[in-house]
């Protein structure tokens, strides 16, 4: 492939490199300019243009990413449809994702122009998650090139191992002095992981402490996975839990790990299934060790000793003063996410009309918006107006928590962020700042959001991706970035946010409602005509 300037006469066939935008043109990069374009491009006085001029022996973007991403699709990974040398690659089941490190490597070493990015080994991922994305960086790649790149790669090297566990018991022990609250919030925390896993929480029974009750309750115990949460924790392979075990005529596969908190796990079978002695910090809803060895085990996948001793890197979940509260997440603060719906736009591309009051089925778009986006399953939301759009108060009253009018709206989209953000509630654990002129985006899409924020891994800013690999709004980030969004000025939005904060930043893939914005007439005619 040749990157360079042509004469524009020159340019029929070849690949634009920039978009060019004219008065009452516009020319996309990524464009194979066609005989049309050429003539259009030199009536605007355009001599020169900058273009990819590719040879026999390369092959396009989008069909590169297309060949390579279809050796990867199987029956639970799905694969879009390549859109500026970029696929996707999409659960379509829940479970857990296992990548083969060599295989990546091996892949991204073929040439600078060939990349593939993954979730991480052992990733717990749902229907409907982005997996991995393939990119070509260049306009073309090397034929030659990416047949080495499609000889690294397998149907294997990206499996996603559905959930197939359909079953849990609960042992719960307790000491004579035992508080019953404990038991419940025991109960509760356990609940809440295995619902997650797909798996039906059928028996919880709460015995003695003592080596006799845990046997016979193991004994009796039929589901696919039994878990046991001791009044006291277990300190030694001798202790009360792993002796009973033993005594029901199972095994003891390991005791401990080195993941903290989670230090005081045991691990073992019991007629072939597992048996997974809890630590104690498994009470709270935090991250800990024995998820990891949950989400495995619940997946089908073996977990042997080896494999826990492996988990020590990247096993340090506690607070650390380098990563300050990275097991907070909304289950276990006061408060949920608040939408933070910014409606103080000035529709000046819309040509002396007001794109919020224009009417859709009979009611005004921002309308329209706030109600389908109130029925998602947030803690509330702040609508954010500009106080010169007459009328629009009143318009909206009955809509959202509360009207904030900004003052300053006239400045930019950093000033309605900032009246936003300071009006959230002080127990908000996160923000989802939507936009009043998105008129397909729903509940589900706010909904879709809040299920993939876990700040326990590190996923701290939640963006919706469309088929076609964009990045689209709304957008949801944890409150440690409130102070950032307010920081804001002019026109900048949080966009800035997230293209500095890459590795705290999680893609859930949605619909193109996610794109799709009313800021002018023609966007507005395009959109009615395919509604």
């Amino acid at each position: 492939m040749k990157f360079g300037t042509v004469q524009t006469i020159d340019a029929e066939g070849h690949t634009l490199a920039h978009s060019q935008i004219y008065e009452g043109f516009r020319f996309a990069k990524g464009t194979v300019l066609t005989n049309t374009d050429i003539n259009n491009l030199q009536s605007l006085g355009v001599n020169e243009i900058v273009v990819a001029q590719l040879f026999d022996t390369d092959v396009d973007e989008n069909t590169a990413a297309a060949n390579l991403a279809f050796m990867l699709a199987n029956r639970h990974i799905h694969r879009t449809e390549p859109f500026s040398g970029r696929v996707n690659l999409v659960a379509q089941a829940n479970g857990i994702l296992r990548v083969n490190a060599d295989d990546i490597a091996a892949f991204n070493a073929v040439d600078e122009a060939i990349t593939m990015a993954t979730l991480p080994d052992y990733a717990q991922v749902h229907e409907g998650m982005l997996l991995a994305t393939i990119k070509i960086i260049p306009y073309a790649a090397d034929t030659d090139n990416v047949t080495t790149a499609l000889q690294t790669i397998s149907m294997n090297t990206l499996e996603v191992h559905p959930f197939k566990f359909k079953t849990v018991g609960l042992l719960l022990t307790k000491t004579p002095n035992f508080k019953n609250s404990l038991l419940i919030k025991g109960e509760e925390a356990i609940r809440k992981r295995t619902k997650s896993l797909g798996l039906d929480l059928r028996t919880v029974e709460v015995v003695a402490h003592t080596i006799e009750a845990v046997t016979k309750a193991l004994e009796n115990n039929t589901a696919d996975l039994t878990l046991i949460l001791g009044a006291s924790a277990t300190s030694d392979r001798e202790d009360v839990a792993p002796s009973a075990l033993i005594a029901a005529g199972g095994t003891l596969t390991r005791f401990g790990m080195p993941v903290d908190p989670g230090n005081l796990l045991f691990l073992g079978k019991l007629n072939e299934k597992p048996v997974v002695g809890l630590p104690g910090c498994a009470r709270s809803p935090a991250l800990n060790g024995a998820d990891w060895v949950l989400e495995r085990l619940s997946a089908g996948l073996d977990v042997a000793d080896g494999d826990i001793a492996l988990m020590g890197v990247g096993g340090l979940l506690k607070e650390v003063s380098t990563r300050p509260q990275p097991r907070r997440s909304v289950a276990n603060q006061a408060g949920k996410p608040h939408v933070l719906l910014l409606a103080a736009g000035r529709s000046t591309r819309m040509r002396g009309d007001n794109k919020l009051l224009r009417l859709i089925d009979g009611e005004p778009l921002v309308v329209r918006t706030a109600k389908r986006l109130s029925q998602s399953k947030t803690g509330g939301m702040i609508i954010v107006v500009n106080p010169e759009t007459t009328g629009l108060v009143e318009i909206l009253a009955g809509q959202g928590d509360q009207i904030i009018e900004a003052a300053d709206a006239n400045c930019g989209l950093a000033a309605s962020l900032r009246a936003g953000i300071n009006a959230l509630p002080a127990t908000t654990p996160a923000v989802i700042v939507a936009l009043a002129d998105m008129p397909d985006v729903t509940s589900g899409d706010i909904d879709a959001l809040i299920d993939a924020y876990d700040p326990a891994s590190n996923a701290l800013i939640v963006a919706p991706v469309a088929p076609n690999g964009k990045r689209g709004n709304p957008v949801l980030f944890d409150r440690r970035y409130f102070e950032l969004l307010a920081s804001l000025k002019g026109d900048k939005g949080a966009k800035t946010v997230i293209d500095s904060e890459t590795t705290a930043l999680r893609l859930v893939q949605r619909s193109d409602a996610v794109l799709i914005d009313l800021d002018t007439p023609e966007a507005w005619d395009v959109w009615e005509q395919t509604r």
